[in-house]
């Protein structure tokens, strides 16, 4: 057995996330088809045909997977998911489309924010939330903070848009 190269795998991230989902199987189609994401490897199932372990490919970035078993519970079970993940793409408007046309749900429409993305928020079928986004503006941090200003006069005290 020859050692490993390198301590990060080729082509990961030092932090890489990993979801236990409800319906493992189910959920890597959907990114599939949503996020274009590349299915890199699947094991062989494990009881009851769960999946053990999977990994995806969105863009440059790598998401394990596997089914909920054991004393492990998806997002789904538990009602949603305090997890989200940020997607930035190329064209935020494209895939945010593609995502709701694959039957995400829309927490939060894609419009200019304003920390400079054009970015929203779509849930999966399994509840975790989405950002998708695209850079269109780099700004420091005084220009974000004035523009945070502005954005939350625009806000009722209750925090809802002012009519």
């Amino acid at each position: 057995m020859a050692n490993a190269a390198k301590p990060v795998p080729a082509g990961f991230h030092t932090i890489t996330p990993q979801l236990v989902l409800d319906d493992a199987a189910a959920a890597i189609e959907w990114y599939k088809r949503a996020f274009g994401a590349e299915e890199v490897s699947r094991s062989t199932p494990g009881p009851d045909g769960k999946i053990m372990h999977a990994e995806l490919k969105i863009g440059d970035s790598h998401l394990m997977m596997n089914d909920a078993m054991m004393n492990a519970k998806g997002a789904k079970s538990r009602g949603g998911s305090a997890t989200s993940f940020w997607l930035y793409v190329a064209d935020a408007d494209a895939l945010f489309t593609r995502a709701v046309g694959a039957g995400a749900t829309v927490q939060m429409p894609l419009a200019d924010q304003f920390w400079g993305d054009r970015a929203g928020c779509v849930a999966d079928p399994e509840g975790i939330s989405w950002w998708i986004a695209t850079r269109k503006e780099d700004l420091s941090m005084p220009e974000i903070q004035e523009r945070f200003d502005a954005f939350m006069k625009q806000m009722t005290p209750a925090g809802q848009p002012s009519a």
